[in-house]
């Protein structure tokens, strides 16, 4: 199944949200892992893989929410409560907001080092942001913090899958995979 539907999610739905899903917490890891424990002279070539996913990340989500508009959302489960929804929304609009603004943070940091880094993984360049350089700490700092509050937001975010699983025993989690059948 291509298309959504307002019980099922279709195929390139799925495959967006766990490439992005997969891309975040490569990132996350990465970020921490290279500001944390990277040997100092190594810090520059991880950087830049860290900014080349970063940009793929901001794509990948600019394609999905096009895509996403597109198509119908699945209706929540019949046994949802008012406040389940609306957290569902919320935490979905965070992941999003979130998802963009430390990509764009991570874009400007990544801009305003000594030598800018302007390409994806793919040796796609993404635009230069003429920005002062004396602006680099600023950023860095935000793009940091911001992406811890997105680790939270993901924690969230999967924790209420998991509960619509294990404890609600709906098929909010199972209609966002595959190979696994529907009641």
């Amino acid at each position: 199944m291509i298309r959504n539907s307002k019980s099922r999610w279709g195929w390139p739905s799925k495959a967006l949200h766990w490439l992005g899903a997969a891309l975040l917490l490569l990132l996350i890891g990465h970020g921490w892992w290279m500001t944390h424990m990277a040997p100092r002279p190594d810090r520059l070539a991880h950087y830049a893989g860290h900014s080349a996913m970063g940009f793929d990340l901001l794509a990948l989500t600019a394609l999905r929410l096009l895509w996403r508009r597109m198509q119908p959302v699945p209706n929540p489960p019949p046994d949802s409560k008012p406040w389940e929804r609306w957290s569902a929304h919320a935490t979905h609009a965070g992941l999003y907001v979130f998802i963009f603004v430390v990509c764009v943070t991570g874009w400007v940091t990544a801009n305003t080092m000594r030598t800018p880094i302007t390409t994806d993984l793919f040796g796609i360049p993404f635009p230069l942001i003429g920005l002062d350089r004396s602006l680099r700490g600023w950023f860095e700092v935000s793009h940091k913090v911001l992406a811890y509050v997105l680790g939270a937001i993901v924690v969230v975010h999967v924790l209420a899958a998991l509960r619509h699983h294990f404890l609600k025993h709906n098929d909010v989690l199972r209609r966002m995979t595959w190979g696994v059948r529907l009641p």
